[in-house]
């Protein structure tokens, strides 16, 4: 059986309201998700969702067939569609916004073989470990202020809002060459971009068509792209030793990248560049006020840090999804994907798997081994994988030390959100030593 017949086999159907948990985006800010695909991995680990609404689509829940598409990268590709799930509705908005393409921006994330090597070769060196060792101190410094401005709380903050957000978003700006001044612009609009159907971030909080959500949509892309055309006029005119002069005065085949494309490129770099690492900063510090033991655990075993990231990244999983469409048929599981199929990639269900991890739902600051596919797969692996690791080590390695005791002061509250979630408020209360 396909989805491309008419009729859809039974046993490939998820049931309604299972798949109408995968597309909204309050699901995402409640239990609901991981019930949802903790059901999905036990009882239809590829299935096919029909939500109202939608385009039908493979779920691909389980870790192992995340990792064999994603290594795939010929044959499930991210430019044909949506790479984000998308309704009909706002999919047939952007098209007519764009003139076909099912994409507002052309980023790393929606390219294929040859142009994603290409673009991606442009600042990859930016994101090796070799060079990153050059900023390890700057970032240092830029932790301990943070970690400074926590402790003059005397005690009780919202550590998103007061350090997660800020500290990332920090760092990443100096690397692409924004002035500390802009950052709290650059801040409101990642959170405009990436929670447009959350009522704290998005820019109206009243229910919106899907047609008026693609139209916000481009709003955001819009100011992002006012900014970063007269950054990229300024680069190009006077170079400067960041990542904003190598977009600006990027070649691709001995010519130079659009604007267009240097807008893209701009974009990713400045919103995801920071928002998943608060996000996933925030959860680590969620899950160490939960479990004391934790805590006092890594404390008296400072070399446990890295090891506290790689399970925050997997505890978090801030990309929850990405979607992927079939360039030809393909069995899995006994069933056969066919040609221009749509496929949902669901990370944060591959971080739970059962068969991957044992107790998947304990936290363990020494897990080992840590199998964690936040970062991605394949080609698409995460350019800014080894920044957003050292950020959080170093910040760690400030923070702990200082920190006696810590503990929830209110409810804990995340975004709604399909694809990029993750902590929006954490009230805690604490004691630096």
């Amino acid at each position: 059986m396909t989805t491309s017949d008419i009729l859809i086999h039974q046993d490939l159907l998820i049931p309604q309201d299972t798949a109408a948990a995968l597309v909204d985006p309050t699901a995402y800010a409640t239990p609901r998700l991981h019930e949802t695909y903790a059901w999905l991995r036990a009882n239809n680990p590829l299935g096919v969702a029909e939500p109202e609404g939608f385009d039908r689509f493979w779920v691909v829940t389980k870790h192992a067939d995340i990792l064999e598409i994603s290594r795939q990268n010929a044959l499930f590709r991210s430019g044909e569609r949506p790479t984000t799930i998308t309704d009909q509705a706002s999919d047939a908005r952007v098209r007519a916004m764009t003139g076909g393409s099912p994409h507002l921006v052309r980023s790393l994330v929606q390219m294929d073989a040859p142009d994603h090597l290409k673009y991606r070769a442009l600042t990859q060196a930016w994101f090796m470990p070799a060079n990153l060792r050059k900023l390890e101190e700057r970032i240092r410094d830029i932790a301990r202020t943070a970690v400074d401005r926590l402790a003059a709380f005397d005690g009780r903050c919202d550590f998103v809002t007061d350090l997660a957000l800020g500290y990332p978003l920090h760092v990443i700006m100096e690397i692409l060459g924004v002035p500390e001044e802009d950052e709290p612009r650059m801040l409101k609009l990642t959170q405009e971009l990436f929670g447009v159907r959350d009522p704290d971030k998005a820019r109206k909080a009243a229910e919106l068509s899907p047609s008026q959500l693609a139209e916000l949509i481009q709003l955001s892309i819009a100011d992002f792209g006012a900014y970063f055309g007269a950054m990229s006029a300024d680069r190009r005119a006077h170079p400067r030793d960041d990542l904003a002069s190598i977009i600006a005065n990027a070649s691709i085949d001995g010519k130079p990248i659009s604007d267009f494309e240097a807008m893209s490129y701009y974009i990713i770099v400045a919103t995801a560049g920071h928002d998943t690492t608060s996000a996933t900063t925030s959860t680590i510090l969620w899950a160490l006020a939960q479990n004391p033991a934790e805590l006092a655990k890594v404390k008296a075993d400072p070399s446990l840090i890295p090891s506290l990231v790689e399970e925050g990244i997997r505890w978090a999983t801030p990309v929850k999804t990405f979607m992927r469409s079939a360039t030809a048929d393909y069995e899995l599981r006994g069933r056969t994907i066919a040609k221009d199929d749509w496929l949902m990639l669901c990370y944060a269900s591959g971080n739970r798997d059962e068969e991957v991890f044992d107790d998947p739902f304990v936290f363990r600051a020494d897990r080992k081994p840590n199998k964690q596919l936040a970062f991605g797969y394949g080609a698409h692996l995460c350019l800014g994988q080894h920044l957003a690791k050292m950020e959080m080590r170093i910040l760690f390695e400030e923070l702990l030390p200082r920190l006696k005791s810590v503990e929830l002061a209110g409810e804990p509250k995340l975004t709604e959100a399909v694809f990029v979630s993750g902590l929006k408020s954490l009230p805690i209360r604490f004691q630096m030593a």
